[in-house]
């Protein structure tokens, strides 16, 4: 028999049905957009500028504008950038107008600003412009307290957070231009406690020992990633710039990015925009230096060589140009061949020349001659040698009748008035002899100087004169009257001639007509020779018959025999 089904079991009862309908995410975000921007609309805002990084690339603005309470995303769209009067400044605080919406991508809401006015500055600018004021107030600022940063350090220290891509950016470059040892202090770069820890890490460089086990940096680098003024606010501490200031390691800022400005980048001896800008300033290209060695030493090796051809043209140059020795000496032989024909005649003719002063020194002794002025000195010293003694009698006469005169009026003096005129008496009869004595002594030597001076004049006369030339055998001839004769062409029948020890009438005999003068040398006259006396016939007649006149020139003296057969210069 067929069994009948089972009953059917009853279904379950469904989910409950709600009244809440289902929103999608796009859906939510447009409708919160919506009501946001219905409720507010346009708004008026005061806050402070944080953030602000200048345009986008795509001209946009972006920031935050906050307060003590909140903060709210802010952003200004290229358009409105370009057409606003005051541009937006980190910490400035401004009174901003615009449109609350939301911005579905992030799930956040935000201003779009139209209109930007400035508020003032806001509380931490105003903190930090205070700050930077006292400092530069003593000093910390100052350019001449910055330090050159080493050309190749050998061991680059760096003070930043271990864990950031900070420290390996400045690995990765230091890595590319000149590998060098990198020592990293790790501190805290944001925070509470940062401020403390950087500070104690440039203190901790600076305490290390060089040449210790571990070794000192020679530059250090203070570096952070980009941020607010509320997260880089730790370079602004106190303790880090007057640590950054007493570091005696040269330091590099590389705080934030190029916008970002701190108090340790005013302070520092070198300030990068970025931490891989302060990689780049603390060691140079090595392939640079590299490249720069090899082209100096290609510069010089090439210098050399052009040297070295320079040189040896113009030593060729000076081989061509120099003469040979025949050349160089021919002037100098001709020079030589001149001098030696003009020093004959210049020889004679300086002869002549002082044969000329000689007599004409003759002739003036001749018509002044000393005696006459050694008689008048003599004279002189006669007469003064006869008024010094009268002088002296004349002053003694006078000082005795004033000393008479004085010895009569002061006889009726008193006692001790006249010991005391008596005493002054004596004195200056005392004063009287030694100046008598003076007196005499003075007159003894004037008369033995004019006496030596008379001695000299008279040995003077006596080598000078012409007595002395006569003594050297020589005889002066005169004519009848007693005048000097000083040529030949002036000598009379009869003559006088005066020799050293005497006087010798002549008188010549009349010349044949047949006779001619010899002609004699204008340089000097023909001495005789000592044979021509014994050649010399004898006379036998009383009279001294001289030979034919010879011809002579006028300064010359006159050639005339003064014994038989014997010739006598003058």
């Amino acid at each position: 028999m067929a069994v009948p089904p089972p009953p059917a079991k009853a279904s379950a009862s469904p989910d409950p049905v709600s009244n809440v309908p289902e929103w999608s995410v796009g859906d939510l975000a447009s409708a919160l957009k919506r009501t946001l921007e219905d409720a507010f609309g346009h708004v008026r805002l005061r806050g402070e500028i944080s953030g602000f990084r200048g345009q986008h690339g795509s001209g946009h603005a972006y920031f935050s504008l906050k307060d003590g309470n909140a903060r709210i995303d802010a952003v200004v769209w290229k358009g409105t950038f370009n057409r606003l009067r005051q541009r937006p400044q980190e910490g400035l605080e401004v009174v901003a107008t615009g449109r609350i919406t939301t911005f579905p991508g992030k799930s956040s809401y935000q201003i779009v600003i139209e209109t930007l006015e400035p508020a003032g500055i806001g509380a931490w600018m105003a903190l930090l412009e205070e700050r930077k004021r006292v400092l530069a107030a003593e000093g910390l600022f100052a350019a001449e307290r910055k330090r050159p940063i080493p050309y190749l350090p050998g061991v680059v220290g760096v003070v930043t957070s271990p864990t950031g891509a900070v420290i390996r950016d400045i690995l990765h470059r230091l890595e590319d231009r000149f590998a060098r040892p990198v020592l990293v202090w790790p501190v805290r770069v944001q925070g509470e406690g940062a401020a403390e820890e950087i500070a104690a890490a440039i203190r901790g460089f600076n305490a290390m020992t060089p040449g210790g086990s571990i070794p000192r940096p020679d530059v250090l680098i203070v570096a952070r990633g980009g941020g607010s003024i509320e997260d880089l606010w730790a370079f602004n501490e106190e303790c880090v710039v007057r640590a950054a200031s007493d570091s005696a390691i040269p330091l590099i800022s590389a705080v934030g990015h190029e916008t970002d400005t701190t108090l340790i980048d005013f302070v520092s001896d070198r300030r990068a925009p970025t931490p891989t800008g302060a990689a780049e300033m603390a060691v140079p290209v090595r392939a640079d230096l590299v490249a720069e060695v090899i082209d100096l030493g290609r510069r010089q090796r090439e210098a050399v060589l052009r040297r070295l051809d320079r040189e040896r043209g113009d030593l060729r140059a000076l081989v061509r140009a120099m003469p040979d020795a025949d050349a160089f000496l021919a002037g100098k032989r001709q020079r030589l061949d001149l001098a030696e024909a003009r020093l004959g005649p210049a020889l004679a003719g300086n002869a002549r020349v002082h044969r000329l002063r000689v007599s004409r020194l003759v002739e003036r002794f001749a018509r002044h001659p000393p005696t006459l002025a050694l008689a008048r000195a003599r004279g002189r010293l006669a007469r003064i040698g006869e008024r010094p003694e009268a002088a002296l009698r004349h002053d003694t006469a006078r000082k005795t009748e004033a000393l008479t005169y004085l010895g009569r009026r002061l006889v009726i003096a008193r006692d001790g008035t006249l010991g005391r005129v008596r005493a002054e008496q004596v004195r200056h009869r005392d004063r009287l002899g030694a100046l008598q004595a003076r007196l005499v002594q003075a007159g003894a030597r004037l008369t033995e100087r004019r006496a030596d001076r008379l001695a000299g004049l008279a040995g003077l006369l006596g080598s000078l004169g012409y007595r002395a030339v006569l003594r050297r055998g020589y005889a002066l001839v005169r004519d009848v009257d007693g005048t000097p004769i000083r040529g030949a062409a002036r000598a009379t029948r009869h003559m006088n001639l005066e020799f050293a020890d005497g006087h010798v009438a002549v008188r010549l005999s009349e010349a044949s007509p047949e006779a001619s003068p010899e002609p004699t040398s204008p340089q000097a006259p023909e001495r005789p020779r000592a044979d021509s006396a014994k050649a010399a016939p004898k006379k036998t007649s009383a009279k001294r018959v001289a030979p034919a006149k010879r011809a002579q020139p006028e300064d010359a003296a006159p050639v005339l025999p003064a014994k038989q057969g014997t010739l006598f210069d003058l």
